[in-house]
């Protein structure tokens, strides 16, 4: 699949480039998608939630009142969970949310998530181009360019560029990726996806 490449000012230029139909043009995997993603959701968890038991919380260290002659119903400690200032009756405690999931279904949902954009039109290719400093100005005249300013998106570029990071941090509808680090959480909560030449030719290698 041949698509036309823009410059930095969103004018097509003369040069195009093709897209591999293993990736850009397989029949979405749904179930994959959902997959990936919650294990993505999952592995983001912290996992760092915890609550006191009757044994952990302070206080309590005798029985409140003699088992047998008081009417009242027998008590061991005044920190079981129905007194106030108890121990949690089974509370959260820290342990690892990780959901594990397989590389090909991973692979398969990324190739799925990136056809699903093309489908929608919403995939652009773009010439490369990098910034000799930070220059947040430049990069919202791009997206203007690109009539994207009120979009959510997604730009993968084709290695680590740390000033156009640096230019699109304050950019709140702007995320920024490596061609070879991007997840399928990443394409789809992005409205418009926009692909540098040399991303776009690295995305053919890695996920052919």
């Amino acid at each position: 699949m041949k698509i036309n490449v823009l410059d930095e000012a969103g004018k097509k230029t003369s040069k195009t480039i093709d897209l591999s139909d293993g990736i850009f043009k397989i029949e979405p995997h749904d179930h994959s998608i959902w997959l990936d993603i919650r294990s993505i959701r999952a592995n983001q968890r912290q996992g760092t939630h915890d609550t006191k038991g009757r044994s952990e919380a302070s206080g309590g260290g005798r029985k409140p009142f003699r088992q047998k002659g008081t009417g009242r119903a027998r008590q061991g400690t005044i920190r079981a969970p129905q007194y106030k200032g108890g121990g949690r009756a089974f509370g959260p405690h820290p342990r690892a949310h990780t959901v594990g999931i397989n590389k090909k279904i991973k692979k398969l949902a990324r190739k799925s998530a990136l056809t699903y954009k093309i489908k929608t039109e919403n995939l652009l290719v773009v010439e490369d181009f990098s910034y000799d400093k930070p220059e947040t100005g430049r990069i919202s005249q791009f997206l203007q360019a690109l009539e994207l300013s009120d979009k959510k998106v997604l730009l993968l570029t084709g290695k680590n560029e740390k000033n156009i990071y640096l230019s699109a941090r304050n950019i709140y509808n702007l995320d920024i990726r490596e061609s070879t680090t991007f997840s399928t959480y990443d394409v789809l909560k992005a409205e418009k996806l926009v692909v540098q030449e040399t991303a776009a030719k690295k995305i053919n290698e890695v996920l052919a």
